[in-house]
This record gives structure tokens, C-alpha cells and sequence, in this order.
């Protein structure tokens, strides 16, 4: 397995912050391997200029985001403001080429699962056609267990490869909110998927040490497809 599609259960989950400290940790750990990032359709300014100020990634801007719109609205409304369409078969021939160059790829998917990728398609439907090995961000706050067993029961729907769940501190909280709020033996009972740590809230989400090193507390064996 050399993909991996980080997803979240809605718009600023923590998606961005999870897929930019693996990419860390794989800078960090793995320097002799050539890995990429793709955010395959970005709707205004955002990630994909994230990604490039944070590394070198040899990648043009077209190979990391092959579908751009201007409107930061879900991608068909995007597409429709400028007379276009989502044309996934773009998205579909960049995401194959850089799999074949690269020993890994990170993908950071839009939005929730449940989010539309076209009229007719969501993220869910996405990675299950596309069999993408994928990891569920669930921010940590009120809700957010009844988000983490609907989004888990789309991804089965979908026929989705879930490898498991990241629980994200979004703002400051202490052991016992996390416990209170996210209780991770609930969630992996409920969904009967494995949690695979919590990631921190951090201040500066481009200090790659830092980001590097709480990636390599997560469970990363069950990421790549090893537990």
C-alpha cells in the first residue's frame, strides 16, 4: 500500500494538520524514500499553498491539486459559477501518475466523507470506487462521537478501506475533556473501528519536529496497513 486518503468527519476536522505531520514524519524519518502529497480538488486559496510553503516537494501545483476552483464552496457549486464540471478522470490520471513516481502518497480529502465531490458523488463514494486506505479524523468536542459513527457507517456503505480513527484536539484540552468528550474505547466500540491516537492542539502547526514527533506516537503500523 502506498496511499493513504485522510479524511474527516466535516470541514476543519483536522485534516490539514494530520496530513502535513505525516508528511513531516516522512521527511523526518524516511529521507530516502520519495513520498508526495495531493489535495485532489481544492474549491479557493488554502491547502495546497500550505503544502508548498511547508516542503519541497517537487511537485508542481497542477500534480499536487489537479482540480482548482475559485469559489470556496463544495466542488459542483465551485465548478458550476465557472461554467465547468468536475472532471474526476483529471483527478484519477495525476493521482496514478504520482503513485507511480513516488514510494508514498498522502492524500487530504475535502470536507467530511459525506461531503460532494460531484452531483451524483461523495468523498465516501470516492475512496470506495477508488479503494483508497483511508484514516477518519474526528475533531474532539461535544457531537463528535455521533459524527464518528455516522461518517464511519457511510464509509462502510461505501465499501471504504478504514484502517481507523485520529482523534484531533482542534482547541486546548485537558486528559479528562478528551476522556469526557471522545472516551476512545466508546468510539472504537461504537464503530467498531481502531482508534489510533489523539494528535494534540498545537499553536505553531508548522513546527515540523514537533509534528514529526506526535506522528510517531500515532499507531502508524495500522496506517500503512501492518496491524
Amino acid at each position: 500500500m502506498n496511499t493513504l486518503l485522510i479524511a474527516g468527519t466535516d470541514t476543519d476536522a483536522g485534516k490539514t494538520v494530520l496530513t502535513t505531520a505525516l508528511a513531516a514524519y516522512w521527511q523526518k524519518y524516511y529521507s530516502h524514500c520519495r513520498w508526495g502529497i495531493m489535495k485532489p480538488i481544492q474549491s479557493g486559496v488554502g491547502d495546497r499553498e500550505w503544502y508548498q510553503r511547508l516542503f519541497n516537494l517537487e511537485q508542481t501545483a497542477e500534480e499536487i491539486t489537479p482540480l482548482y476552483f475559485q469559489a470556496p464552496l463544495a466542488p459542483p457549486i465551485a465548478a458550476a459559477k465557472e461554467n465547468r464540471g468536475v472532471d474526476l478522470a483529471v483527478v484519477w490520471e495525476a493521482l496514478s501518475k504520482l503513485r507511480s513516481r513516488r514510494d508514498f502518497v498522502l492524500i487530504e480529502a475535502l470536507g467530511g466523507l459525506g461531503s460532494p465531490v460531484t452531483a451524483e458523488l461523495t468523498v465516501a463514494d470516492l475512496a470506495g470506487e477508488w479503494r483508497l486506505p483511508t484514516v477518519l479524523v474526528v475533531p474532539v468536542r461535544l457531537g463528535a462521537i455521533a459524527q464518528a459513527v455516522a461518517n464511519v457507517a457511510l464509509a462502510r456503505q461505501a465499501r471504504v478501506n478504514l484502517k481507523g480513527i485520529v482523534l484531533n484536539c482542534t482547541q486546548p484540552r485537558t486528559d479528562t475533556e478528551i476522556a469526557d468528550l471522545t472516551p476512545a474505547d466508546l468510539v472504537r466500540s461504537l464503530t467498531n473501528t481502531p482508534v489510533l491516537g489523539c494528535f494534540p492542539y498545537l499553536d505553531q502547526l508548522d513546527d515540523l519536529d514537533t509534528l514529526a514527533q506526535i506522528a510517531s506516537d500515532l499507531d502508524l503500523g495500522r496506517m500503512k496497513g501492518e496491524g
